[in-house]
């Protein structure tokens, strides 16, 4: 069971509490490698590394 709120929460109130569940851009950095962005503290997708280690043997298209 769930707990019954007392009082009716006005429209107002509502909606200012779901004012902060909005989308942001996702923060972007470059790489050390080959300058491609990247989402920071992940493995680059476009040379395979992390940290400047290789990681993944990305092959070229």
């Amino acid at each position: 069971m769930s707990i019954c709120p007392k009082n009716k929460s006005s429209k107002s109130h509502r909606d200012m509490r779901r004012a902060n569940w909005k989308m942001s851009a996702p923060n972007l950095v470059k790489c050390s490698k080959c300058g491609a962005l990247m989402m920071p503290h992940r493995v680059c997708k476009s040379c395979g590394t992390y940290n400047k280690k290789q990681i993944l043997d990305v092959e070229e298209a």
